[in-house]
């Protein structure tokens, strides 16, 4: 994130974005909501990555530099939003719940950025009133600070499905296991396990969008059987692989 652009302003309205297209780096001075109505987006900061799908939308605290990767034909819907205007009181990057009712609002809300009138005022009221009532999602890969850990995963990142443990892991680079399990902890905030598994779901997410079949992904990724994916993919976003197409 060498170049960033500064938009005081954030955003509202609606932008598509084909597979494999972007937003560089760049903050701006007020919060926004990112929906993708269509496709998969992924926000990276210096903090790690965030990813949604289409019951999923990405919170963009007001200053937070980010860029944004979609995968998939991507529909963005975009909802920027004052500072005093936190419903979730949130200061970091956040994947919210979208149910069938705010998706709706999203995309109403931003199909007429220019409207100022008083029934926008009314559904930005409502808007806002469910953003309260959204819970934060655990779709978050987080990114390591120490040169050590960050090592081990890059490994990860080029090869999800590298089933390595992290005492292997660790020899091949040359660090401790006890050493990267205590870094996990503190910069992570989670277990090796769990920081892998948050990987392979966004990377999963990723080869979907992109019409990738799901025992193949299963099998890139790293589960054992395309059933074992299946469940954990369920147990994390509320639906199976193939339901999350016709979601997209």
């Amino acid at each position: 994130m060498e170049r960033i652009r500064h938009t005081p302003r954030a955003t509202t309205g609606q932008r598509p974005l084909p597979a494999g297209g972007g937003i560089d780096a760049h903050r701006h001075d007020e919060h926004q909501i990112v929906y993708a109505g269509r496709g998969v987006l992924a926000v990276t900061t210096d903090a790690g990555s965030w990813i949604a799908p289409a019951n999923r939308a990405l919170w963009i605290p007001a200053g937070t530099v980010h860029e944004h990767r979609a995968y998939g034909a991507t529909e963005l819907h975009l909802v920027g939003l004052a500072v005093a205007d936190n419903p979730l009181r949130l200061e970091q990057p956040a994947v919210l719940g979208v149910g069938p009712l705010l998706r709706e609002l999203i995309i109403e809300y931003t199909a007429r950025p220019a409207d100022l009138g008083a029934e926008r005022r009314r559904l930005r009221a409502v808007l806002l009133d469910q953003l309260r009532r959204c819970a934060e999602q655990p779709v978050h890969v987080p990114a390591a600070r120490d040169p050590r850990l960050a090592a081990v995963c890059s490994v990860l990142h080029g090869d999800p499905a590298d089933n390595r443990t992290l005492r292997q892991l660790g020899a091949a680079v040359g660090v401790g296991e006890r050493t990267l399990t205590r870094l996990c902890g503190a910069e992570l905030g989670m277990t090796f396990p769990q920081w892998r598994t948050q990987l392979r779901l966004h990377h999963a997410l990723r080869l979907l969008a992109e019409g990738v079949p799901v025992t193949a992904v299963a099998h890139r990724c790293g589960w054992a059987s395309s059933s074992a994916f299946i469940d954990v993919f369920r147990r994390a976003f509320g639906h199976t692989p193939g339901a999350h197409r016709a979601l997209g």
